[in-house]
């Protein structure tokens, strides 16, 4: 890992952690929303499922643009994207108008998370990939923790208003340094043929070397038949994998999205305040971010499925144990950052693993899709999550049905086999 490389993780770090802070913020924001608005639960469901949809779109849209025009253009304007969108939502006046600007930023962040995982594992030793995007991928849990500790200080004095209006600047700041600082992917330019003059440039700033005119640069992966990337995730070799990436991803993101979107408010509907119930639900993207470094050191030593799959499992046990040790237990903190170690660590492995099952010709594709595909999972969970509290059921109730899925997907992804690395 040289310097270059390294400057490389922190700016897809710190894009990766905007990005937490800007999907996490409806669940915190929401309670005073209701509050103030005068709405009901199911109706505000609207709101929380407005972003993963974007999400949906930005993926699907996302992929295939960066694997045709490169990583770096997509990345630097769906961070922009983002940035203005969730500065315009701080003005929002009803829920139409907030449903459709976060739409509108899911699109954006949707765009950016599959573009940051696929930029870096093409730029970090084999070796220690998935450690490397893992730590990455800890900027999310702890951009969604910050932005819990914030709305927590400053909801009472200021209002929600002002905490997107810092979920919005917060990206707003990084653009210019992405322009300036971010590479492009040099196994993207060898693979689309762009001139070995450029290629040299770009990797002699990542490998600090200067290479001579005459050097050639080539991606030395196995031919593809498929035409275009989408078909290549359906063709013979890569259809099973890809359908067992998707439902994991899609499982996981069902309990994790319901979890931080609705958590606080079943807190403070069992009797916790509403700073507490933000601070307790920040404990979980904690554990997640200790879960995400482990399972990614953990990949790199045994077989990724089964680390993800164990890691799964264990998400489903402790929310089992959460649903049975209710609101009000003196573990209440612990066993919350628990289920965060386990699900978003799993979750995080996933995303350092699909790069790997991709040739660079689909792999921005391959992960932007698994990502698309999976997000209706944190759709179905942010609007159950609504309509099972309209119905009255309670903490423990809501808690224990994510067992299920959290199970499912340590299944599903037994399912994906490893291929060659590229």
């Amino acid at each position: 890992m040289s310097g270059y490389q390294w400057l490389v993780l922190a700016l897809c770090f710190l894009i990766v952690a905007a990005d937490g802070m800007d999907v996490a913020i409806m669940g915190f924001v929401a309670p005073s929303i209701l509050q103030e608005w005068g709405i009901s639960r199911a109706a505000f469901g609207i709101v929380m499922s407005a972003a993963p949809f974007g999400l949906v779109f930005g993926a699907l849209v996302a992929g295939p643009a960066s694997d045709k025009v490169g990583r770096k253009k997509v990345l630097v304007l769906s961070v922009l994207a983002f940035a203005v969108l969730t500065l315009a939502t701080s003005y929002a006046r009803d829920v139409t108008e907030l449903a459709v600007l976060r739409f509108l930023t899911g699109i954006g962040l949707g765009a950016a998370m599959p573009n940051t995982t696929t930029l870096l594992s093409e730029y970090v030793p084999e070796k220690r990939r998935s450690l490397m995007v893992t730590l990455m991928f800890t900027g999310f849990n702890l951009g969604s923790a910050l932005v819990g500790f914030v709305a927590a200080s400053i909801i009472p004095a200021y209002g929600w208003r002002t905490v997107l209006i810092i979920g919005g600047l917060v990206p707003l700041a990084l653009v210019p340094l992405l322009i300036a600082f971010l590479p492009e992917s040099a196994r993207f330019l060898a693979v689309r043929g762009a001139s070995k003059e450029r290629i040299g440039r770009t990797l002699g700033r990542v490998c600090g070397t200067n290479f001579d005119a005459e050097t050639q640069f080539i991606s030395p992966e196995p031919p593809v038949q498929a035409r275009t990337p989408v078909r290549l995730l359906i063709s013979q070799g890569f259809g099973l994998m890809t359908v067992a990436l998707w439902v994991t991803y899609f499982m996981g993101l069902m309990v994790i999205y319901l979890l931080t979107g609705w958590l606080p408010t079943l807190l403070k509907d069992a009797g916790l305040t509403v700073s507490q119930a933000a601070s307790i639900t920040a404990l979980f993207q904690i554990g997640g971010t200790a879960g995400g470094v482990f399972v990614g050191w953990l990949m790199d030593k045994r077989a990724p499925t089964r680390v993800i799959s164990l890691a799964y499992l264990g998400g489903a046990l402790s929310v089992l144990a959460l649903a049975g040790a209710g609101a009000m237990s003196a573990a209440l903190g612990v066993l919350v950052a628990l289920v965060g170690f386990c699900m978003s660590g799993a979750q995080t492995g996933l995303n350092a693993y699909a790069p790997s099952c991709y040739p660079t010709m689909a792999r921005a594709t391959g992960v932007s899709w698994m990502l698309g595909m999976g997000r209706f999972g944190s759709i179905f969970g942010s609007m159950i999550g609504g309509v099972v509290l309209g119905m009255g059921q309670g903490f423990a109730t809501v808690l224990g049905l994510l067992a299920i899925p959290a199970a499912l997907a340590a299944a599903a992804v037994l399912l994906s086999r490893r291929r060659a690395a590229v």
